[in-house]
This record gives C-alpha cells, structure tokens and sequence, in this order.
C-alpha cells in the first residue's frame, strides 16, 4: 500500500482500548446516522427482515456479505443506520466495510478514526490481491460480516459501471459460502449532495430495498465443471451478483418513483 499512513489495524483487536474507542466511534456515528436518515429525512425500508434474520440467526462461522450501489460519501456509514440498535451499536456484528485508502485514510488521526468504525483501506486500482481483500477474507473465514460497494466509486449519475472482481475474490476464497445479500438503495445523494457545499439536507425521501439471498451454488459449479482458473471464476461470481443487482436496481427505482408522487 502507498502514500498513507501504515496499515492501522493491531495483531489483535481484543484490548480494552481498542475495543473501548471503536465501541464509542461505531455508537456515536451510528447515532448520527440515524437521525440523519430519520430526523431530518424520511427513509423507508423494504425487507430489512432479510439481512436482520441473518445477522441474529446465522450460524456463527457462516460469514455475510453485503453488496450495494454507491451514491453517495454518506453511503457508510449513514445506511448501516437502518438497522435495530443492537446491530448498529454492536461492534462485534456491525460490518467490515473496504474503504478508499486515498480519501479516508490520509493522516494517522482519519486513519485511527476509520479503522476503528470497521473500516478497511482498500488502494483502488490496486487489484484483487492487495492486503485489504486478504484482511477482508480473515474476516470472512471468522465467520463475520463484510460491506462491499462493487463499483468501486461513488456513482455520481448513476450510469452503468462493471462490478470490480473484488467481490468475486472474496466469495471464492472464503472458507465457508458467504452469504450475499443484495441492497438497492434511492435518495442518499439527495441527503448529502456529491456538489459543493457537500452538507446535509432536510426533507428528502430515501428508500432501502433488500434483495433475497443471491444464490452462487450454480456459478461455483459451473465455474468447477468448465475448469475454470481463479480470474474467470472471480469473473463468473461477479457477473452473476451485476445481473441481480440490475433486476433490484430496476425494481427499487420504480418503487422510489412511486414514493415521490406519494409523498
């Protein structure tokens, strides 16, 4: 990794320190969160049950990934914001989220302050093997939750960007079968604008919508019956997530269109 500060994570993230200032960091901006997106905005959810179920019933050692678009800088930590208190105040379920190295992590104190929030420097453009998607799939193999955003940047006009294969690597090598849960998101970038002055709006509609369970079973054995190397293999899961995330995205924003003539 180049041009920040050195990798931010201890050997062990069980000191009491640790442990105490991230619980702080990851209450206090999911506090905000939530009065952002339910004070000062109206945000509905749909099918929140989904990732909640998974998050109180999985078995311990089967890991979850989530995958969104990204519309805004408020994306995450502001969505995490929907979920029950016990999940966003929870340092032990909240996610694992990969993170531009170059925005969040330019200084020992953004540094600090993001990795304890659960936050991974990813070097965009740097490939799938970098030392974020290795911590990624540590996390994975511990049975834990990672946030992946597969366009890589923040979607200003929401026109069509290929899924990085990161995401591809991280279901591939997980010892266990994630779990891949998809979210289509409408509205963040109405709470805060990607334009100067860059601040917070009153009065804006925002609409989650989770999408079922995306079942991988028959790419990884189409990838296994066909030989396939690890770069097509990433390819095959990736374009499979891309495909149910356009059929979410089509539903979400015809639901969200319906929800501004009603509000």
């Amino acid at each position: 990794m180049k041009d920040i500060v050195p990798w931010p994570f201890p050997k062990s993230l069980d000191g009491f320190l640790w442990r105490l200032s991230s619980r702080f960091i990851i209450a206090t901006v999911g506090f905000i969160g939530k009065f952002i997106l339910n004070v000062m905005n109206s945000t509905r959810v749909v099918n929140r049950h989904i990732l909640v179920d998974l998050l109180d019933s999985r078995p311990c050692h089967v890991p979850v990934i989530t995958v969104a678009n990204h519309t805004s800088c408020f994306d995450d930590p502001g969505l995490w914001s929907i979920l029950p208190i016990r999940h966003v105040f929870n340092i032990d379920v909240i996610r694992w989220s990969l993170t531009a190295h170059n925005i969040c992590f330019t200084n020992n104190m953004h540094s600090q302050f993001f990795a304890r929030g659960k936050c991974v420097p990813v070097v965009r453009g740097g490939g799938v093997y970098q030392r974020a998607m290795d911590y990624c799939i540590q996390k994975l193999n511990e049975g834990q939750w990672v946030h992946v955003f597969p366009e890589g940047r923040v979607n200003m006009d929401n026109s069509f960007i290929r899924f990085k294969w990161g995401v591809g690597r991280l279901i591939a090598e997980s010892k266990v079968m994630p779990i891949v849960v998809p979210f289509w998101h409408c509205g963040m970038d109405q709470v805060l604008p990607n334009e100067y002055p860059y601040r917070f709006q009153w009065g804006k509609q925002v609409l989650v919508n989770f999408g079922q369970p995306i079942d991988l079973k028959e790419v990884m054995q189409h990838a296994k019956d066909v030989d396939a190397d690890d770069m097509l293999t990433r390819k095959m899961i990736t374009d499979k997530i891309q495909e149910e995330m356009m059929n979410l995205k089509d539903q979400t924003e015809k639901m969200y269109s319906k929800l501004k003539k009603t509000s």
